[in-house]
């Protein structure tokens, strides 16, 4: 085939431009990032013999690099899987990713601000980083199982790359760089220089493990850092080995260390990363930790090691005592593996719980990062229950900061014996609620809850230290004790009724409230009943169910509804009672942020009530 020229992708083009210009101050990471493909390259095609039976030679995996201090070229090369001509204009003429929009900006406003390329290997797209320090980048590269042929890439960055067959090339993948010239007033160093070679492997890569060689010498001591002891490894190797697993760019939050002998034996170690990434919540997101077996490695992204819940753990564990052909399918029935996976789950929210009290700082960042994560837990495994409440925190009527759970016992009015809690999609919107308003006036501290995933969660775990969770939104709630305090509900029975048969379509019940103060009216779920927004979560989720029909509670000491009653008295026959009626049950929608299933008309019934008024 003759060489055709390409154009990027547009948002690859725009990636370019950032990269071609960039002023980031760490520019060594260009090197990291390729020795960091040519290994994954060499996994994936040990991997593809073991798994696969591919016919290849494996006897010498490795990565070279060569650098050409008279051409000013920087090659590095592996003998690893390879790309077909198709694979190589998918993973680099163009970025198939979600999230590149948010990747484009975060990458411009870290730019303009003068900010290291912190972002860069988080998205996957570290390739394009080699145009930091040269003007044009070929890659030549020949897919393992292949007969023939293979491509060469070749791009200066500008919007265009071109491709061509490339006879006689051997398995593997070879990037050449053509170096800019230094210009260390941009942190653009001589990246030909042996001795900066040997310092960024050194710092980056040491771990890596396959050997990096140049000329005669191996550059990395290929240390498996999870086998070292925890004295003898710092923090930066940790740091570095965490960003070649993650893709992150910042350290991680906390490094936990786990080793079991005996029967089963197994290390690993585990990163609890400092920020949540991009794709947290999306379904397509890579998860998982990495499985070795005696050193050598058997998968990435192995989802049976860790629940969902706990996604954004990253990490490797070694096992002593698996097969090294083992499957994805065999892991999920191997007992082994299952072991692992619970003491996993048990070091990790121990590790959490620990920095609540030794770390508040970090926990707070931990907690508000993946917190609407972890509550996934309280649905999919009861049995970690107390665990994940321990190191739950959420917000409260009774500071700015969140609480945890046995705090808020601790707080607990004389008496009182329910951890009371509010759902809804602001902390705004939950602390002016109508239900809010008796609890408010009695010195009850509310939950505020304000993660979708707490709507669910809050049916599925019966209570925390014996105290049973209660929405103060369902079902009947009377904070009064004087029974001389309260409204005698005969009085009102009456208009009660006639609200109930106009009302009758909309709601199953009219009643007074005793968790009122100021506001008329309030809506409120019988306690057994779904709520209205995990009704309408389902409906987004195309689970249409029959509409539940809510209880309207009315405030016996609001003028409105005073008035409302004289009025009924008077003449329940007067034409503007079920307007009346509409309007209070509308406003009391609207008070809990509900939408109205008829904006127009309520409008309309306004304008005009309030026209009256004039």
């Amino acid at each position: 085939m003759t060489m055709e020229t390409l154009e990027f992708q547009a948002e690859a083009r725009q990636l370019l431009q950032l990269m071609v210009h960039s002023i980031y101050s760490n520019k060594d990471i260009f090197l990291r990032e390729l020795i960091s493909n040519a290994s994954d390259a060499l996994d994936k095609l040990r991997l593809a013999k073991l798994q696969d039976g591919l016919e290849a030679d494996t006897s010498d995996l490795h990565i070279e690099i060569e650098a050409d201090t008279e051409a000013r070229t920087l090659t590095v090369r592996d003998n690893g899987i390879g790309m077909t001509r198709e694979e190589v204009v998918a993973l680099i003429g163009t970025i198939a990713k979600s999230g590149t929009a948010d990747l484009l900006a975060k990458l411009k406003e870290a730019s303009e601000s003068k900010g290291d390329a912190e972002l860069i290997g988080q998205f996957g797209v570290g390739f394009y980083s080699t145009f930091m320090v040269a003007d044009k980048v070929v890659l030549v590269t020949r897919k393992a199982g292949t007969e023939g042929h293979g491509t060469r890439w070749e791009s200066a960055g500008e919007g265009t790359y071109t491709l061509e067959d490339a006879p006689d090339v051997p398995i593997g993948t070879t990037v050449t760089l053509h170096l800019r010239p230094k210009d260390e007033e941009d942190a653009l160093y001589d990246y030909a220089d042996e001795w900066r070679i040997k310092q960024i492997v050194k710092r980056y890569s040491d771990f890596i493990s396959f050997p990096i060689r140049k000329g005669d010498e191996t550059l990395n001591s290929m240390k498996a850092l999870w086998a070292r002891p925890r004295s003898e490894v710092s923090d930066d190797e940790y740091h570095q080995f965490y960003r070649h697993i993650s893709h992150d760019w910042s350290d991680p939050l906390e490094i936990i260390n786990m080793k079991a002998e005996g029967t089963f034996e197994y290390e690993a170690l585990l990163f609890i990363p400092s920020r949540a990434p991009h794709d947290l919540f999306q379904r397509d997101a890579r998860r998982g930790l990495q499985l070795y077996v005696k050193r050598v490695f058997i998968m990435d992204d192995s989802k049976e090691l860790i629940p969902d819940y706990l996604r954004f753990v990253k990490g490797v564990v070694d096992a002593a005592d698996l097969s090294l052909n083992i499957s994805r399918e065999i892991l999920q029935q191997d007992r082994h593996i299952q072991m692992i996976r619970r003491r996993l789950v048990k070091k990790v929210l121990s590790t959490i719980k620990d920095l609540m009290t030794s770390n508040p700082e970090k926990y707070a960042t931990f907690w508000r990062e993946f917190g609407r994560a972890v509550k996934e837990g309280l649905l999919s495994e009861p049995d970690n229950h107390k665990p994940i409440l321990e190191i739950a925190s959420f917000g409260t009527t009774a500071q700015d900061e969140p609480t945890t759970l046995a705090a808020y016992v601790e707080r607990m009015k004389e008496g009182q014996e329910e951890i009371y809690f509010l759902t809804g999609e602001s902390r705004s919107q939950v602390v002016n609620s109508p239900h809010m308003e008796a609890f408010a006036e009695q010195g009850y501290e509310v939950l505020i809850l304000t993660d979708p995933v707490d709507e669910i969660w809050v049916d599925a775990v019966p209570d925390f230290d014996g105290k049973k969770l209660r929405s103060i939104a369902r079902g009947s709630v009377d904070l009064k004790k004087d029974e001389e305090e309260k409204e005698p509900e005969g009085d009102f029975a009456p208009l009660l009724g006639f609200l109930k048969e106009k009302l009758d379509e909309q709601v199953k019940e009219v009643r007074l409230s005793h968790r009122l103060t100021t506001s008329a009216a309030c809506l409120v779920s019988d306690q057994d009943d779904i709520t209205p927004a995990l009704e309408k979560m389902y409906r987004a989720m195309g689970q249409e169910g029959p509409r539940v029909k809510r209880i309207l509670e009315l405030n016996p000491n609001h003028a409105l509804v005073a008035g409302l009653r004289s009025a009924h008295e008077r003449g329940a026959d007067d034409p503007a009672l079920p307007e009346t009626a509409e309007l209070l049950y509308g406003t009391a929608l609207l008070a809990e942020g509900g939408d109205l299933e008829d904006p127009a008309r309520f409008a309309k019934l306004l304008a005009d009530r309030l026209a009256r008024t004039v």
